[in-house]
């Protein structure tokens, strides 16, 4: 029987319309017992009158009414001892005005005991209601940071009714979606280094085969090389940056407008970078006494400012800029990094989603290259320097990418 009844109130919504009935329970009792007492007082204990003539004599006594209600004037029937009846009326004080409650003990109207009746009512059901939804919060909590890409995310699965079932469910799941994660990703990163020596060989075998170097088909291999090279790189950073291999490489203090400068001139992009004092540095020329400086790895750096330049020449269609300034957010001065191409424009809607690995726009040309990891990197890079990236609308036409990271103390 109590295993029965303890497996049927082991259900969350047995448990909530238990809450629900109790309540109801204690507060119809309350209300009717003040109602009673409202509506049908105690009788109070009788009482006796004594009448004394003016030689202090008692010439007749007489005694209250045994049905009389709380409230009521006090009346008498005094019989004197000569057999004569006088009737006694004594009326009680007149209620000020407006007050039409009945008075109960303790000098409490109906009003107020209804009141005092509902806020206990509320201070027990709430403590009750609350740990019934607390692990619906903390599995909501856990299913959010799951959502925004923690999945090592759990939640806690004690308890024996639905919320515990669902969060065990749950941790099941997601222990092993982020198992298969992990494997692809191993597996993606394995596949990328074994590819290097193939091509390395391959590379190697055309340099051998004599072929002249100027032939169109002795170009189009080596750019289909060098692309399955990029390609193979970036997944390897991919996957260490995704492993948090990327963390051990150190962080130094390093001059931005330089390597901003270096990476502009390998696609002849204009460079925009502003002094402390608000003038402009031509390319390739950084005063180090006003460069800007960050803190950072040079290697993940300049291959967030590699990238962000080869995307705009893809599809810049040859005016590319870059422009570097600094500004202040709060307390915080940050460097900021804006990549400007004349482009098609990339769609409002799109705008996030570029930004997800192996995520290209629809349309975009199989000869244009890339395969959606220089974005991605982008952000990875950025977010790891403790930065962030976003796009917009160029004015005019085009595309901006726009890196904000902070500036070295």
């Amino acid at each position: 029987m109590l295993k029965m009844w303890a497996r049927f109130t082991s259900h969350l919504y047995v448990r909530i319309w238990l809450a629900v009935v109790a309540t109801v329970v204690v507060l119809t009792f309350l209300v009717g017992a003040a109602w009673r007492l409202s509506v049908d007082p105690p009788q109070l204990p009788i009482r006796e009158v004594l009448v004394h003539n003016a030689a202090g004599e008692v010439i007749g006594t007489a005694q209250t009414k045994p049905d009389r209600k709380l409230g009521e004037d006090l009346e008498f029937d005094v019989v004197t001892n000569d057999g004569q009846t006088l009737n006694l009326l004594l009326p009680r004080p007149k209620r000020p005005p407006g007050n039409s409650w009945i008075r109960l003990p303790f000098g409490f109207g109906f009003g107020w005991m209804l009141g005092l009746v509902g806020l206990a009512v509320a201070l027990g059901a709430y403590p009750v209601m609350r740990r019934l939804t607390l692990r619906l919060e903390a599995l909501q909590r856990g299913v959010e940071r799951w959502g925004a890409g923690d999945l090592s995310a759990r939640v806690n699965a004690s308890g024996s009714d639905e919320v515990a079932f669902l969060a065990e469910r749950f941790n099941h799941a997601a222990e092993r979606i982020e198992s298969l994660m992990n494997s692809h990703k191993s597996l993606l990163a394995n596949a990328s280094h074994e590819l290097r020596s193939p091509l390395a060989r391959i590379r190697m075998g055309l340099e051998l085969m004599g072929v002249d170097p100027a032939s169109p088909q002795r170009l189009e291999i080596a750019r289909s090389i060098n692309e399955l090279d990029q390609l193979i790189d970036e997944i390897l950073l991919a996957s260490r940056l995704d492993a948090k291999q990327a963390d051990a490489e150190p962080f130094e203090t390093l001059d931005l407008t330089g390597l901003a400068a270096e990476e502009c001139s390998r696609v002849n992009a204009e460079l925009q970078a502003e002094q402390a004092s608000g003038q402009e540095l031509g390319m390739g020329v950084a005063n180090n006494g006003h460069s800007l400086t960050v803190q950072g790895s040079p290697r993940l750096l300049r291959r967030l400012i590699r990238n962000l330049l080869e995307n705009a020449r893809r599809y810049g269609r040859g005016d590319i800029s870059l422009e570097l300034t600094q500004i202040r957010v709060g307390k915080q001065q940050r460097a900021v990094i804006k990549v400007h191409d004349r482009g098609p424009g990339v769609p409002a809607a799109q705008r996030e989603r570029i930004f997800e690995p192996f995520y290209r726009l629809p349309g975009a040309s199989e000869r244009e290259g890339g395969v959606g990891l220089g974005l991605a990197l982008v952000k990875s890079i950025s977010e790891r320097h403790g930065g962030t990236v976003h796009c917009e609308a160029r004015p005019g036409g085009g595309a901006s990418f726009i890196v904000e990271l902070p500036v070295a103390a």
